[in-house]
């Protein structure tokens, strides 16, 4: 089933590519969970040079992106600021308008110059609330984007944040200092067994881990369930793999976790 999954995310953002997009993310949607209440918005970008495709058909390039707003302004320029970080720390971009209109500048550019390519680009950003309580907020990332090649280029994060303290939460603030090297551990033990390998099987010539040792991402939230992990594709397997979850549940965490955090409360 995870092999799948980037298959599917490909045919949906070359729909997304060919059609527009059929989540409807106009400011009147309203959307509570817990105690944090946003809209979602989105910003679409259109390049007026329509081209032929491969199929014979007409395509044009676009930029598409959709983003929540919360009334607190803190956190919407922090979910901002990544989302520039990622695209490019010296992007001159102070707005979702901006990026979407430089990436089709960006394609006119290129079709100016090769007035011949049959090619369309497309970029597609989608931000989403994935779990809230009320002093924790955890948002999924996905940018993907194609610019000529066999695939677009598709990257998960996860963006964890406290909305009362303003700041940002990371691993090293969720579990003990002298305890990561046990989460990596226990963490193996679960990978090995959603992946049906034996405790000693080794990981080289499968995995893309360094040194052929296991370990863990830097891209992860929290839910329900515990802890998740995700490697993204060409971290660890080949891109016709897909992306790889991990989840660690709340009760392996027991006695690693630092006190009084997400993961150490209910969920």
């Amino acid at each position: 089933m995870k092999r799948l999954v980037l298959f599917f995310i490909g045919i949906c953002v070359f729909s997304a590519c060919g059609n527009e997009k059929n989540k409807d993310s106009s400011k009147g949607e309203v959307a509570a969970v817990d105690t944090l209440t946003f809209t979602y918005d989105s910003v679409k970008v259109y390049s007026k040079n329509v081209v032929k495709t491969d199929f014979k058909a007409t395509d044009t390039t676009k930029a598409v992106i959709s983003y929540p707003v919360f009334k607190n302004e803190t956190l919407n320029n922090y979910i901002l600021r990544q989302v520039f970080n990622y695209i490019s720390e010296d992007e001159k971009a102070t707005s979702y308008q901006d990026i979407a209109t430089s990436f089709v500048k960006g394609y006119d550019n290129f079709q100016s110059k090769n007035v011949t390519s049959a090619q369309a680009w497309c970029l597609m950003i989608d931000i989403n609330v994935l779990h809230q309580t009320n002093n924790y907020i955890a948002l999924q990332y996905i940018n993907s984007d194609y610019s000529g090649g066999a695939h677009p280029n598709t990257s998960f994060s996860y963006l964890n944040y406290n909305p009362k303290t303003n700041t940002a939460l990371t691993l090293d603030s969720l579990i003990k200092k002298n305890q990561r090297e046990k989460l990596v551990s226990i963490a193996e033990v679960i990978f090995r067994k959603d992946e049906k390998l034996t405790p000693a099987e080794p990981l080289s010539g499968k995995y893309f881990f360094r040194d052929d040792k296991f370990d863990l991402p830097e891209n992860f939230y929290v839910n329900n369930k515990g802890l998740v992990f995700l490697y993204n594709p060409y971290e660890i397997k080949p891109y016709s793999e897909g992306i790889t979850k991990l989840v660690i549940p709340f009760s392996t965490l027991k006695g690693i976790t630092k006190p009084n955090t997400i993961l150490t409360e209910t969920n």
